[in-house]
């Protein structure tokens, strides 16, 4: 019985495991149809920050998606040096989902 339920909860891990990787591959395909991807890669600095510097520089931050989110659709500048994040052709649900996904990465 024991063993049952130990692999019961296994399958469940790996199956969870296996849906986080396919919804990660997902973002990121999204993220590449945005056009993100020509300036930002998950973890290593290209024009823009890396979206794990992004996650570390958030994390604990409340009000950060949405501050963020609406920055993916106006553009910024200042935050992460002198070149400027011009604004992109995204709905306001499509950023909202972006930013949601680099801030959990």
């Amino acid at each position: 019985m024991k063993l049952r339920k130990l692999l019961a909860v296994s399958f469940g891990l790996s199956t969870l495991v296996a849906a986080s990787s396919a919804l990660c591959d997902d973002q990121l395909a999204f993220a590449k149809q945005k056009g993100c991807t020509n300036c930002h890669a998950v973890d290593k600095k290209l024009i823009g920050p890396s979206y794990k510097d992004v996650a570390a520089k958030y994390k604990g931050d409340a009000g950060a998606a949405g501050r963020l989110a609406e920055k993916v659709i106006s553009g910024g500048k200042g935050v992460w040096g002198p070149i400027p994040m011009p604004p992109n052709k995204v709905t306001p649900e499509e950023s909202k989902m972006l930013v949601e996904w680099v801030l959990s990465i």
